[in-house]
């Protein structure tokens, strides 16, 4: 363990030293025809993804640029873009100045937007696949959400921004309990939680605040190879890239209040802090109740962020983020999943559509603080070194209560508990990133190591029953206030536990470019898990696993048009667990070689009209061998060899076919099914219920006037739309769909040049709809919300 650490910490320090290189830069300003400075215009390099706008005085700056022969542009909204070649020296500092042939009184009613770009549309993510390839260059799909479209869809929490991610639905709401008490999303047919911020474990026991949201990351397939086991799904992951803090003074303050009682209140402060340092800070406040009638959340979120360049070759990043929410939360409401089905429609759940059964001071308080570190060091023209500390810490403290079916056809037990527990992660990695030539062929790589350590700490109380829900009057005969439960609570507690997991890996991956059309993806992982619970017995596991992946892209029209195939692996961790012989005796400690999956996939991306028009269309096949399942023989022991295959077709496309109109939307269809397991258990030759809905289509369209009498206005409409969903699917005891669904939203807004209005409906036709995963929970009914966002 001591010599892992002063291994990763020497690799820290050693890449500090080292010859520093000569790197040059430009600044300049930007001024109209009559001399008046000229905020918000874009001014860039073309052929690299360097840039910066200019700020209240006209002022620019870009950094740290290679010697060479450049065009630099000057862009903004309605006015013809400006070019300028130059040619930089190692160490040089040159001034460009751009003149605009408009005046300041031509330019009064100009407004700033990006209507002519594909505002939507983020290309070049580093954290998809850790190297700097475009998204025609990825092999792998995945779908990033902006913060442009959360915040024309006045988006207020995590669930409404990945309904604009394709293939994605919620099947569980945040519980605020501890361990996994984030919500669960279904994806290419497996469960899946948040779990990542800039590529590294991030976890959290309730819902995140999408104020520091630059995009939501939806990474598809079986990730195992780049981001290990322990926090992906096989269906993929999802990923927060943060707000970064730039080099030029801004701000945003934003105020959103609508239905259910919400209030919310934004900031978004970036201030330089000299010529090599920057400070960002955002933060929310936000208050709301819900469509129930008891229940509700208050949250308040800080993200402060720093970037430090402390010479040409060396920079600093560090992001923080902290969450504080008090959450009254309804109990999920559980179909038994041991005895054969009482409930054959949805008119008892939706007779009780809009009734909580829960108390305003059965409270839970989740609490989390994140820490990350990232130094860069540039060894060379073609090797990086990147050093990165990840720590995060999550809190639960508060009642979470549920209820269960009681296989009469109408009654649900509750059991309650007051929970306290921690969860302290955190991840060390160290990477080596080279972007060089062997021979003709060049070549993108990565290779790292990667130390996480995971603790889990437990002191609650046990578990009582506390009523029964009856659905056909909505009678309730629980204790709902807090002395209540804690009455009935005082003699009971679980005792103090903690779970404590360590991996240690290696990975490597190569991008090589056989020609300019065609590359080729490498990559492989080792994972050397260990697990030790500490309780009334000790218990521990070592596992190793290997994890490979390959891609292919070949593009008949040069970045415009790619042909991409992939093989991915994942894997998971199996617990270990106390079984008997079948007659109760001879217990003893079991252990399990890892799950993993396979995944093939292929398609087709494109990018076209000057990234207008960004499509991916793919059909992937995923295989998961080795899980765990009942020993047909003996019931109390557990045997591994369960198979699940899910496969299925995927279509998304961000588009700005005409100027001022932009779209977003995409269609999944997904077939799985448990193709080896213990006949008796039930699942065998069934959809699993984490697989979600079969169908899945997301839609948003907005446009925006630029000219006329309505210039400035927006219109939006968009929605969501699902087949049914088999919450619960065992043939031993029956099956209960969900109804499937269409939600329709719609806004209208109004962009000035430093402002922005918004009036969004969610859910016009007021649709009950549900959601689930062996449970029952209603969604949001029609809800409106007001936002306005002032920038300085």
């Amino acid at each position: 363990m001591n010599l892992r650490r002063l291994y990763l910490s020497a690799l820290f320090y050693l890449s500090i030293f080292g010859a520093f290189a000569q790197s040059a830069s430009i600044k300049g300003f930007v001024t109209t025809s009559d001399n008046q400075p000229m905020e918000f215009v874009n001014v860039g390099i073309q052929g690299l993804a360097k840039g910066n706008a200019t700020d209240r005085n006209g002022f620019f700056e870009i950094k740290n640029i290679a010697p060479g022969i450049y065009t630099v542009y000057a862009s903004f909204v309605g006015i013809e873009k400006q070019e300028r070649t130059i040619q930089l020296s190692a160490g040089e500092t040159l001034s460009v100045n751009f003149t605009l042939s408009e005046s300041s009184t031509d330019l009064s009613e100009v407004i700033v937007t990006d209507q002519t770009s594909n505002r939507f549309y983020a290309d070049s993510n580093f954290t998809v696949a850790k190297l700097p390839l475009t998204d025609l260059q990825n092999p792998q799909v995945y779908n990033s959400v902006s913060s442009k479209l959360l915040k024309e869809q006045v988006v207020t929490n995590m669930n409404d921004a990945l309904k604009n991610a394709t293939g994605v639905t919620r099947l569980w709401e945040s519980t605020g309990r501890g361990g996994d008490g984030a919500e669960y999303y279904s994806m290419r047919g497996f469960s899946v939680q948040p779990t990542m911020v800039n590529g590294m474990p991030s976890l959290n026991n309730g819902g995140l605040d999408p104020a520091n949201v630059e995009t939501v990351d939806v990474i598809k397939g079986p990730s195992g190879t780049l981001f290990g086991s322990s926090v992906i799904s096989y269906g993929g992951l999802i990923n927060i890239t943060t707000k970064r803090p730039t080099e030029t003074f801004k701000g945003e303050v934003g105020f959103i209040t609508g239905s259910y009682g919400l209030n919310r209140i934004t900031g978004d402060v970036n201030v330089p802090l000299n010529e090599n340092a920057s400070m960002r800070v955002n933060t929310a406040y936000q208050s709301n109740n819900t469509f129930q009638d008891a229940g509700g959340r208050n949250s308040f979120f800080i993200a402060p962020s720093f970037k430090f360049q402390a010479s040409e070759r060396l920079s600093f990043l560090i992001n923080t983020e902290f969450l504080n929410a008090n959450s009254v939360n309804a109990p999920m409401i559980f179909l038994n999943r041991s005895n054969p089905l009482t409930f054959d429609s949805i008119e008892p759940f939706e007779r009780n559509y809009e009734r909580s059964f829960t108390g305003n001071e059965l409270s839970i308080n989740n609490s989390s603080y994140a820490l990350q570190a990232q130094a860069f060091y540039k060894l060379s023209n073609n090797w990086t070194s990147q050093t990165v500390v990840s720590r995060s810490t999550t809190k639960t403290d508060g009642y979470y209560h549920y209820l269960f079916d009681g296989s009469d056809g109408d009654s649900f037990y509750r059991y309650i508990s007051d929970r306290n527990g921690q969860t302290i992660s955190t991840d060390i990695q160290q990477n080596f990133i080279g972007d060089f030539k062997l021979g003709s062929m060049r070549n993108k790589l990565i290779a790292g190591v990667d130390y996480y350590d995971q603790d889990i700490l437990n002191s609650s109380s046990g578990w009582v029953g506390n009523g029964v829900v009856t659905l056909s009057d909505g009678n309730d005969t629980g204790v709902l206030t807090q002395a209540g439960v804690d009455e009935l609570l005082k003699d009971t507690f679980e005792g103090n536990t903690t779970g404590n997991t360590r991996v240690l890996s290696a990975y490597v991956s190569d991008v090589i470019e056989l020609t300019s059309q065609l590359s080729v993806m490498a990559s492989v992982r080792i994972d050397n898990f260990k697990n030790e619970a500490w309780g009334d017995d000790t218990e521990e596991n070592t596992q190793t696993a290997v994890s490979p992946k390959f891609g292919i892209v070949y593009q008949p029209i040069k970045d415009k048009v790619s042909i991409f195939g992939n093989y991915m692996n994942g894997f998971s961790n199996v617990a270990p667990t106390t079984v008997t012989d079948a007659d109760g005796t001879n217990a003893r400690f079991k252990t399990f070689d890892p799950e993993n999956a396979n995944q093939y996939e292929f398609g087709v991306k494109t990018n076209l009209l000057k990234d207008k028009i960004a499509a991916t269309a793919s059909y992937y096949n995923i295989t998961v061998k080795n899980r765990v399942m009942t020993d047909p023989n003996n019931i109390n022991n557990s045997i591994q060899g369960g198979e699940v295959v899910s496969k299925g077709f995927e279509f998304s496309v961000i588009a700005t076919p005409v100027v001022g109109l932009n779209l977003v939307a995409g269609f999944s269809h997904n077939d799985a099914e448990v193709t080896k397991d213990y006949p008796e258990s039930g699942y065998l030759g069934m959809r699993p219920e984490e697989a979600g809905p079969a169908d899945l289509v997301n839609f948003w369209a907005s446009y925006s006037f630029s000219a006329g009498t309505l210039k400035g206005f927006g219109l939006g409409f968009g929605g969501n739309a699902a087949s049914e969903h088999l919450t619960l699917n065992r043939d031993n005891i029956g099956s209960f769909a969900l109804p499937a669904y269409q939600v329709f939203n719609a806004s209208l807004s109004y962009t000035g040049s430093q402002y922005f209005l918004a009036l969004k409906v969610n859910n016009l036709t007021d649709q009950k709809y549900y959601s689930g995963w062996s449970t029952v929970t209603p969604q949001n009914l029609r809800n409106v919300s007001l936002s306005l966002n002032y920038r300085f």
